[in-house]
């Protein structure tokens, strides 16, 4: 005599998936099924792209992993460099992208007075402006120091950092006393002029402290200076757009 199958043998599987055609036909019938895997809409009907970014305007970077990091892109970048200037080179290199995207970011969110959103300044001032307000605010937490115009070479602007928050956690070697790290920085500036509409003929970093660097004295020993040089055809469109008032 065979032995009885077991008593759950012929019993429906609990966990047999339904077809999309029998979820309709339940959904239909006004019975409640659970949807197949996969995005999730919340009751608000919002997703995780519709948050804020900025979770709060106190949010900041700790400044420990932020010096770890940047120490970090500094080794990197001085890796088979033939100098201070090729290193400086590098680490300009290096922060160009970030204003570019910067830029972008800031523009939309930020709008200069009177403005659209996304709409580029079509002067240098406006554009200095929110380089030493704007953009030095969302990175290091307050505005540029100083704005200055060259008296000697109409082409040259100069924006001074007292104490530049990238040199802050550097150690520099006295038989490379020259370096300036706030290259980076210099770099960001000439992505945002060149994604502005504005070319340059570079911008770079100078010691303008007492001393210079290491081991400088005065009130602001590490005190850098941005001076940046734009080509001739951004004045040109300046001197033009100054006469049309």
């Amino acid at each position: 005599m065979n032995p009885a199958p077991p008593a759950h043998a012929h019993a429906p599987s609990l966990k047999t998936p339904l077809t999309t055609a029998q979820q309709q036909q339940q959904l239909a019938a006004g019975r409640n099924v659970s949807p197949s895997p996969g995005l999730r809409y919340p009751s608000n009907k919002k997703t995780i792209y519709d948050r804020n970014l900025s979770r709060s305007k106190n949010a900041e970077l700790s400044r420990a992993a932020f010096g770890y990091l940047f120490v970090e892109m500094i080794g990197y970048a001085q890796r088979r460099v033939r100098g201070v200037a090729d290193l400086e080179k590098r680490l300009n290199a290096q922060g160009y992208p970030l204003g570019l995207k910067l830029l972008d970011l800031l523009l939309t969110r930020s709008p200069l007075p009177s403005t659209s959103p996304s709409l580029r300044p079509t002067r240098i001032l406006p554009l200095l402006q929110f380089i030493t307000t704007t953009l030095w605010k969302h990175l290091f937490g307050r505005p540029a120091d100083a704005l200055e115009r060259s008296a000697a070479n109409a082409d040259e602007y100069m924006i001074s950092d007292n104490e530049p928050l990238v040199n802050t956690y550097i150690s520099v070697p006295r038989e490379m006393s020259q370096l300036n790290c706030a290259a980076y920085v210099a770099g960001v500036i000439e992505g945002v002029c060149d994604g502005a509409g504005f070319a340059t003929r570079g911008v770079s970093a100078h010691w303008v402290g007492e001393g210079g660097g290491e081991g400088g004295k005065g009130m602001w020993p590490g005190k850098t200076v941005f001076l940046i040089r734009f080509a001739d055809e951004v004045l040109e469109r300046e001197e033009i757009l100054g006469k049309n008032g």
